[in-house]
């Protein structure tokens, strides 16, 4: 799990927790903020880094969230950015569509902050965490089907796969046949219901990280389709980003690590063979990013020491190209894509 995207004078809508924004002084300097120049929050949260932009220079701010408690959370921010602050409620996905309907276009830089947030995780009623007792959600814009749907209605084969692919989860057919027995008699409807039983038939010891932990991470991610949206709003951010505009992501785990990485990659060109081509072989297309320095960036010991939670994070950042965006990558989705389940015989 991960920090929230706050700041030290923001609280969380409905949670008393503060929230320090994750690498924040390294996401600054690769962004490299200018006077009048346009950036992109795709994951606003309590607003961390669209305040940092607007205090750096005279800028301008298009920030996005899906959460709606965040929207509203950032009313005041708005009101007090004397209109260089413009936040609207969409995933980072729809953010070209969203900066086109706002009239926006060659933004100067776009942030991610991956993942969910340490408010919506300090949020019972959220469903994120077995720390507290609350109704098994985990929808981080409260619309569509919840965790629980997931865990009752889904076959057991494609919660296994959702939580070896999406957890990591080396036991996951063990849980999702456990889950699937006990639904039977008693739908699931908390998180500590869920918790509960992943604790009875998972070995584990006592200063082992919670046995349920891989599993309500890969829940999490299928219920907000997060490895998906995360490709495709890379992809989204290569086509709003003018020439020389800078791309900034910060990840918490190595699915979304490996994801961005491989964007990275493929649009730069790292890698790739500099001998002359086959005959035949396709040209490949130029880049449309440059890297920019040693990669990825990590917290340094004085930030995880203050912040224990930004231990996993890491940033990659590349400055754009003026080739044309791609567009879709399928080499990506299929990163971001549970594997088919085979047609059952009849």
């Amino acid at each position: 799990m991960k920090a929230g995207r706050g700041d030290d004078s923001d609280r969380a809508a409905g949670g008393p927790a503060r929230h320090v924004p994750v690498l924040l002084e390294e996401v600054l300097s690769a962004l490299a903020p200018r006077e009048g120049g346009l950036y992109l929050d795709a994951t606003f949260g309590a607003g961390g880094y669209t305040r940092a932009l607007l205090a750096a220079a005279n800028t301008r701010v298009l920030a996005l969230d899906r959460d709606p408690a965040a929207i509203a959370g950032g009313a005041g921010l708005v009101a007090r950015s004397q209109g260089r602050l413009m936040l609207e409620q969409a995933r980072f996905s729809a953010l070209a569509e969203v900066a086109s309907r706002g009239g926006f276009a060659a933004f100067d830089g776009v942030t991610f902050d991956v993942g969910v947030s340490s408010m919506q995780i300090d949020e019972a009623d959220r469903g994120f965490s077995f720390r507290f007792d609350g109704p098994l959600d985990m929808r981080m814009g409260r619309d569509g089907p919840s965790a629980a749907d997931l865990v009752n209605e889904a076959s057991q084969e494609r919660l296994a796969d959702i939580f070896f692919y999406y957890g990591e989860e080396r036991l996951a057919r063990r849980i999702a046949s456990a889950i699937a027995m006990d639904r039977v008699a008693r739908p699931f409807e908390t998180t500590l219901q869920l918790a509960g039983l992943i604790a009875r038939i998972v070995p584990h010891k006592v200063n082992d990280i919670h046995p349920a932990t891989r599993t309500f991470q890969a829940l999490r991610i299928a219920v907000n389709d997060e490895l998906m949206e995360l490709v495709t709003g890379l992809t989204a951010a290569e086509k709003v980003l003018a020439p020389g505009g800078r791309l900034a992501v910060v990840s918490f785990h190595s699915l979304e690590d490996r994801i961005v990485k491989q964007f990275f990659a493929a649009r730069t060109g790292r890698g790739r063979a500099q001998s002359r081509l086959l005959p035949g072989e396709p040209v490949p297309p130029p880049p449309t990013f440059a890297l920019c320095g040693r990669q990825p960036v990590a917290a340094g010991e004085a930030e995880q020491a203050r912040n224990p939670r930004s231990r996993s994070a890491k940033l990659r950042w590349a400055e754009r190209a003026d080739a044309p965006a791609r567009g879709h990558d399928q080499e990506l989705a299929r990163l971001a894509s549970l594997p088919a389940l085979p047609e059952r015989r009849r």
